[in-house]
């Protein structure tokens, strides 16, 4: 069990969260072998149960685990590549499928905030560092993603490689940010030309556009623009007998 830094500018819970998807990865948990309990977590990792419960719910929150009441966590079996990814975690989701994941860098840049500007809480004048990365699953374009992040914070992102795994990571590792949430837009789009032929998508079908604002708690740290191919991924949602309908659903 590897100790955790307590100088590094990672939170604790993220390095927790690191250290189970390493072995989530490793294959060293199953559906007959679940997660360590709360208790057992923390006797590991010689933290807070809020430290622990921050960890799992960002496991969670990724679609990598399933916390069952009284039962237990237990990873998530793959299965197909037929949804949006959960929040901040599309490396990480095809990487649980077991598809290679990996980016190439169409631009990185520093320049004007401009339309970003009003996402970030920033002057439209203020630098921000600017990513565009074609994201691939076996070698297959998947997304193209855009971002935004002021330069202020994220300056080190300009020599860091991001030819694969996550921003965010990057961002928490080498810049000390760490992202804790955001909000998300999407909607249906028709693809221009370029972009059809960017993402190799098959005439006549559009993509999703996912529009993403992105905090690290105190402030918003990156704007996203993602289009996602509309032959691979689907919009789903679940509801049960405690959410609440209005009249006339």
């Amino acid at each position: 069990m590897p100790e955790l830094d307590h100088a590094s500018p990672l939170p604790l819970w993220a390095q927790i969260h690191a250290d189970l998807h390493r072995r989530l990865q490793a294959g060293e948990f199953s559906l007959e072998m679940p997660l360590p309990s709360e208790d057992e977590l923390v006797d590991q990792y010689k933290v807070s149960r809020g430290t622990v419960r921050q960890a799992l719910a960002r496991l969670s929150d990724e679609g990598l685990v399933e916390r069952r009441r009284g039962r237990g966590t237990y990873p998530v079996e793959p299965d197909r590549l037929d949804r949006l990814p959960r929040v901040g975690s599309l490396a990480i989701m095809l990487t649980s499928l077991g598809v290679v994941e990996s980016s190439v860098v169409r631009c990185r840049e520093i320049r004007p905030a401009g339309d970003s500007a009003a996402h970030l809480g920033i002057d439209v004048d203020d630098a921000v560092v600017y990513v565009e990365r074609l994201r691939l699953g076996d070698g297959e374009p998947l997304a193209l993603d855009r971002s935004w992040l002021p330069e202020s914070i994220a300056s080190e992102l300009m020599t860091v490689d991001l030819t694969t795994g996550s921003l965010y990571a990057a961002l928490a590792q080498r810049c000390g940010v760490v992202v804790t949430g955001g909000r998300e837009h999407v909607r249906p789009a028709a693809a221009t030309p370029a972009e059809r032929h960017l993402l190799r998508l098959p005439r006549d079908e559009a993509l999703f556009v996912m529009e993403r604002s992105a905090s690290d708690g105190a402030s918003v740290v990156e704007h996203r623009v993602t289009l996602f191919r509309g032959d691979r991924y689907e919009l789903f949602s679940a509801w049960g007998a405690q959410t609440t309908l209005p009249w006339g659903a």
